[in-house]
Protein backbone atom coordinates (compact mmCIF):
# COMPACT_ATOMS: atom_id res chain seq x y z
CA UNK A 1 0.00 0.00 0.00
CA UNK A 2 1.23 3.55 -0.67
CA UNK A 3 2.33 5.51 2.36
CA UNK A 4 0.24 8.15 4.10
CA UNK A 5 0.72 11.65 2.74
CA UNK A 6 -0.88 14.59 4.50
CA UNK A 7 -1.36 17.63 2.27
CA UNK A 8 -2.66 20.81 3.94
CA UNK A 9 -4.69 22.87 1.49
CA UNK A 10 -3.20 26.32 1.19
CA UNK A 11 -6.60 27.57 0.03
CA UNK A 12 -7.31 27.88 3.76
CA UNK A 13 -4.10 29.78 4.49
CA UNK A 14 -3.47 33.51 4.77
CA UNK A 15 -2.51 34.40 1.19
CA UNK A 16 -0.81 37.59 2.40
CA UNK A 17 1.86 35.44 4.05
CA UNK A 18 1.64 32.38 1.82
CA UNK A 19 5.32 31.43 2.03
CA UNK A 20 5.24 31.62 5.84
CA UNK A 21 2.07 29.54 5.93
CA UNK A 22 3.68 26.91 3.72
CA UNK A 23 6.76 26.83 5.94
CA UNK A 24 4.56 26.52 9.02
CA UNK A 25 2.76 23.50 7.57
CA UNK A 26 6.03 21.79 6.63
CA UNK A 27 7.40 22.37 10.13
CA UNK A 28 4.23 20.81 11.52
CA UNK A 29 4.74 17.64 9.51
CA UNK A 30 3.05 18.17 6.14
CA UNK A 31 4.22 15.73 3.46
CA UNK A 32 2.82 17.71 0.52
CA UNK A 33 1.37 21.18 0.04
CA UNK A 34 -1.93 21.18 -1.82
CA UNK A 35 -2.57 24.09 -4.17
CA UNK A 36 -6.04 24.73 -5.63
CA UNK A 37 -6.08 26.57 -8.95
CA UNK A 38 -9.46 27.70 -10.29
CA UNK A 39 -10.14 29.69 -13.44
CA UNK A 40 -13.65 30.98 -12.80
CA UNK A 41 -15.06 28.88 -15.65
CA UNK A 42 -14.78 25.25 -14.59
CA UNK A 43 -15.77 26.34 -11.07
CA UNK A 44 -17.20 29.70 -9.95
CA UNK A 45 -14.17 30.97 -8.05
CA UNK A 46 -10.83 32.31 -9.24
CA UNK A 47 -7.62 31.69 -7.29
CA UNK A 48 -3.87 31.53 -7.77
CA UNK A 49 -1.94 30.82 -10.93
CA UNK A 50 1.53 29.75 -11.98
CA UNK A 51 3.26 32.98 -10.80
CA UNK A 52 2.22 32.23 -7.22
CA UNK A 53 3.55 28.69 -7.54
CA UNK A 54 6.82 30.10 -8.85
CA UNK A 55 7.09 32.54 -5.95
CA UNK A 56 6.29 29.81 -3.45
CA UNK A 57 8.87 27.48 -4.99
CA UNK A 58 11.56 30.02 -4.18
CA UNK A 59 10.78 29.50 -0.48
CA UNK A 60 10.27 25.74 -0.26
CA UNK A 61 11.51 22.45 -1.68
CA UNK A 62 8.29 20.74 -0.61
CA UNK A 63 6.15 18.65 -2.93
CA UNK A 64 3.65 21.02 -4.57
CA UNK A 65 0.46 19.13 -5.35
CA UNK A 66 -1.36 21.35 -7.87
CA UNK A 67 -5.06 20.70 -8.42
CA UNK A 68 -6.21 22.41 -11.61
CA UNK A 69 -9.94 23.13 -11.53
CA UNK A 70 -9.78 24.78 -14.93
CA UNK A 71 -11.64 24.46 -18.20
CA UNK A 72 -8.58 24.08 -20.45
CA UNK A 73 -5.99 22.12 -18.43
CA UNK A 74 -3.70 21.62 -21.42
CA UNK A 75 -3.18 25.39 -21.63
CA UNK A 76 -1.27 25.65 -18.35
CA UNK A 77 1.03 22.62 -18.36
CA UNK A 78 4.20 24.39 -19.46
CA UNK A 79 3.58 27.37 -17.16
CA UNK A 80 3.20 25.18 -14.09
CA UNK A 81 6.16 23.00 -15.01
CA UNK A 82 8.37 26.08 -15.33
CA UNK A 83 6.95 27.45 -12.06
CA UNK A 84 8.05 24.34 -10.17
CA UNK A 85 4.87 22.32 -9.69
CA UNK A 86 5.60 18.75 -8.56
CA UNK A 87 2.30 17.18 -9.62
CA UNK A 88 -0.25 18.46 -12.12
CA UNK A 89 -3.75 17.16 -11.43
CA UNK A 90 -6.43 17.87 -14.04
CA UNK A 91 -10.14 17.08 -13.98
CA UNK A 92 -11.34 14.22 -16.16
CA UNK A 93 -14.50 16.28 -16.81
CA UNK A 94 -12.44 19.09 -18.35
CA UNK A 95 -10.90 17.19 -21.26
CA UNK A 96 -11.77 14.84 -24.10
CA UNK A 97 -8.13 13.86 -24.56
CA UNK A 98 -6.80 12.61 -21.20
CA UNK A 99 -4.07 10.44 -22.73
CA UNK A 100 -2.65 13.42 -24.58
CA UNK A 101 -2.67 15.45 -21.38
CA UNK A 102 -0.97 12.70 -19.43
CA UNK A 103 1.77 12.50 -22.04
CA UNK A 104 2.31 16.27 -22.09
CA UNK A 105 2.49 16.48 -18.31
CA UNK A 106 5.05 13.67 -18.16
CA UNK A 107 7.16 15.27 -20.88
CA UNK A 108 7.05 18.55 -18.93
CA UNK A 109 8.66 16.75 -15.99
CA UNK A 110 5.75 16.63 -13.55
CA UNK A 111 3.87 13.76 -11.95
CA UNK A 112 0.33 13.22 -13.15
CA UNK A 113 -2.95 13.26 -11.26
CA UNK A 114 -6.55 13.03 -12.42
CA UNK A 115 -9.42 14.40 -10.35
CA UNK A 116 -13.07 13.37 -10.41
CA UNK A 117 -16.07 15.30 -9.13
CA UNK A 118 -18.48 13.65 -6.68
CA UNK A 119 -21.04 12.75 -9.36
CA UNK A 120 -18.53 11.53 -11.96
CA UNK A 121 -18.41 7.71 -12.40
CA UNK A 122 -15.12 6.30 -11.20
CA UNK A 123 -14.93 3.78 -14.02
CA UNK A 124 -13.78 6.61 -16.31
CA UNK A 125 -10.45 6.35 -14.49
CA UNK A 126 -9.93 2.61 -14.89
CA UNK A 127 -8.34 2.72 -18.40
CA UNK A 128 -6.00 5.50 -17.24
CA UNK A 129 -5.04 4.41 -13.73
CA UNK A 130 -1.87 2.58 -14.71
CA UNK A 131 -0.65 5.71 -16.53
CA UNK A 132 -1.01 8.19 -13.66
CA UNK A 133 0.58 8.72 -10.26
CA UNK A 134 -2.50 9.75 -8.34
CA UNK A 135 -6.28 9.93 -8.53
CA UNK A 136 -8.04 12.68 -6.60
CA UNK A 137 -11.57 11.80 -5.58
CA UNK A 138 -13.38 14.96 -4.58
CA UNK A 139 -15.42 14.53 -1.42
CA UNK A 140 -17.12 17.91 -1.87
CA UNK A 141 -18.15 19.83 -4.97
CA UNK A 142 -15.03 21.63 -6.21
CA UNK A 143 -14.77 25.38 -5.94
CA UNK A 144 -15.36 26.26 -2.30
CA UNK A 145 -13.68 25.52 1.02
CA UNK A 146 -15.45 24.57 4.22
CA UNK A 147 -18.01 22.16 2.74
CA UNK A 148 -19.23 19.01 4.48
CA UNK A 149 -17.66 15.65 3.68
CA UNK A 150 -19.72 13.60 1.21
CA UNK A 151 -19.88 10.05 2.59
CA UNK A 152 -21.37 8.65 -0.61
CA UNK A 153 -18.04 9.19 -2.40
CA UNK A 154 -16.35 6.47 -0.38
CA UNK A 155 -17.43 3.55 -2.60
CA UNK A 156 -15.37 5.17 -5.38
CA UNK A 157 -12.31 5.13 -3.15
CA UNK A 158 -12.94 1.52 -2.17
CA UNK A 159 -13.34 0.33 -5.74
CA UNK A 160 -10.30 2.20 -6.99
CA UNK A 161 -8.14 0.86 -4.14
CA UNK A 162 -9.37 -2.68 -4.81
CA UNK A 163 -8.46 -2.49 -8.48
CA UNK A 164 -5.24 -0.48 -8.17
CA UNK A 165 -3.61 -1.23 -4.80
CA UNK A 166 -0.43 0.69 -5.57
CA UNK A 167 -2.05 3.93 -6.69
CA UNK A 168 -1.93 7.10 -4.61
CA UNK A 169 -5.59 7.91 -3.90
CA UNK A 170 -6.25 11.42 -2.67
CA UNK A 171 -9.42 12.73 -1.03
CA UNK A 172 -10.21 16.41 -0.76
CA UNK A 173 -13.11 18.08 0.97
CA UNK A 174 -14.41 17.99 4.52
CA UNK A 175 -11.55 15.90 5.90
CA UNK A 176 -11.40 16.35 9.66
CA UNK A 177 -10.81 14.26 12.79
CA UNK A 178 -14.38 12.95 12.58
CA UNK A 179 -14.16 11.88 8.91
CA UNK A 180 -10.55 10.77 8.49
CA UNK A 181 -11.18 7.21 9.68
CA UNK A 182 -13.91 6.60 7.12
CA UNK A 183 -11.70 7.88 4.29
CA UNK A 184 -8.72 5.83 5.46
CA UNK A 185 -10.78 2.65 5.79
CA UNK A 186 -12.04 3.13 2.24
CA UNK A 187 -8.45 3.23 0.99
CA UNK A 188 -7.43 6.87 0.72
CA UNK A 189 -3.78 7.51 1.55
CA UNK A 190 -3.32 11.14 0.45
CA UNK A 191 -5.34 13.41 2.71
CA UNK A 192 -6.07 17.01 1.77
CA UNK A 193 -7.41 19.16 4.57
CA UNK A 194 -7.81 22.91 4.85
CA UNK A 195 -9.82 24.40 7.68
CA UNK A 196 -9.40 21.40 9.99
CA UNK A 197 -5.63 21.95 9.94
CA UNK A 198 -5.27 25.71 9.53
CA UNK A 199 -7.97 26.55 12.07
CA UNK A 200 -6.62 24.11 14.63
CA UNK A 201 -4.82 25.33 17.72
CA UNK A 202 -2.30 22.56 17.11
CA UNK A 203 -1.85 21.78 13.37
CA UNK A 204 0.93 19.32 14.15
CA UNK A 205 -1.40 17.25 16.30
CA UNK A 206 -4.02 17.11 13.53
CA UNK A 207 -1.47 16.16 10.86
CA UNK A 208 0.02 13.49 13.13
CA UNK A 209 -3.44 12.10 13.89
CA UNK A 210 -4.37 11.92 10.21
CA UNK A 211 -1.16 10.07 9.37
CA UNK A 212 -1.61 7.62 12.25
CA UNK A 213 -5.18 6.81 11.22
CA UNK A 214 -4.22 6.23 7.57
CA UNK A 215 -1.26 4.04 8.45
CA UNK A 216 -3.30 2.06 11.00
CA UNK A 217 -6.23 1.44 8.67
CA UNK A 218 -4.11 0.54 5.65
CA UNK A 219 -1.16 -1.10 7.38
Amino acid sequence: MPSAKIAPSLLSSDFAILASEAERMVKNGADWLHMDIMDGHFVPNLTIGAPVIKALRRHTNSFLDCHLMVSNPEKWIDDFAKAGASLYCFHIEATEAPLMLIDKIRKAGMKVGIAVKPKTPIDLIYPLADKIDMCLIMTVEPGFGGQKFMHDCMPKVMELRKRFPGLDIEVDGGLAPDTIEEAAKAGANVIVAGSSIFNSEDPKEVITHFRKVVNTEQG
